[in-house]
């Protein structure tokens, strides 16, 4: 624990892994922090053979249906030991693995493209990403390419955190949308103590969060959301007002992103706390 004096804000009330980049993925009551983030996260991403590209639903246009695979690690992620192998359950609830020898030609026929399944690598990869015609963002109906941190298929950084009061704050403006976690997909949630309804995390930047007795992350900024958190996803419809209303009153920001300063375990529960 630092020494610096801190200000308890809240407690930990859902932790989220994603094993394989842009599908659904795994609720967890505790995990290892590592300085690449929870232990396992996006882990796996999909490649397109056609142009190398790593397949995100950041362009649903090119990747409609990544929303409809599940992928669980088949045991308990550990530190220090090989990831066991990836289960990825497909639209039809057939389910294959990552050990299966026939993987990539099953889940081409199943998204219709043919891709590979693959672990990070050294370097950077490029993945693509459509920008809907609405106002405030930075492009509109189009498609740019962007480049990931290199080895990871992070996006930006290596957690994501968002509060209740966000998602409370966004009900509010937009009763009409569901504001559900699962469209943000977030690394942890995090429930203030006082109850608010705010972007809390907005102050957050800059400053150092302690969680639980051992990991330390500093937040790095804002998280800029895409078309993802509008697109459909079980009984979740697919809804543009939920990006809209983030850039109507938040400049298109929803939760914040973290660099690991120290890892550890976190769980369900534990403290929240800031310098």
């Amino acid at each position: 624990m630092s020494d610096t004096a801190q200000t308890e804000l809240g407690s930990v009330v859902s932790l989220w892994r994603y094993p394989v980049k842009s599908m659904m993925g795994e609720e967890l009551n505790a995990t290892e922090v590592t300085e690449r983030g929870l232990l396992g996260d996006r882990a796996y991403a999909l490649v397109d053979s056609s142009d190398g590209k790593v397949a995100t639903a950041k362009n649903p246009r090119k990747w409609p249906r990544l929303f409809d695979f599940r992928a669980n690690f088949i045991e308990p992620a550990r530190a220090s030991v090989k990831l066991p192998p990836v289960r990825i359950t497909l639209p039809n609830s057939t389910t294959v693995t990552s050990d299966d020898g026939d993987l990539n030609q099953i889940l081409s026929k199943a998204l219709d493209r043919e891709v590979t399944l693959g672990a990070a690598q050294h370097g950077a990869v490029n993945a693509e990403e459509y920008w809907p015609d609405m106002e405030g963002l930075d492009h509109r109906d189009t498609v740019t390419d962007f480049t990931l941190p290199e080895e990871t298929f992070f996006d930006c950084a290596m957690v994501h955190l968002l509060t209740t009061a966000t998602l409370d704050q966004l009900r509010e403006l937009y009763p009409q949308g569901r504001f559900e976690v699962r469209r943000f997909r977030p690394n942890i949630v995090v429930q203030l103590a006082s109850g608010e309804r705010s972007f809390a995390e907005n102050v957050w930047v800059g400053h150092t969060l302690t969680i639980g007795d051992e990991v330390r992350l500093n937040i790095s900024g804002p998280c800029g959301r895409c078309v993802m958190t509008t697109l459909a996803q079980g009984d979740l419809s697919k809804d543009p007002g939920i990006l809209r209303t983030a850039a109507q009153h938040n400049q298109v920001n929803v939760g914040v992103y973290a660099t690991v300063v120290r890892g550890g375990t976190i769980r369900r529960g534990d403290p929240v706390r800031i310098e």
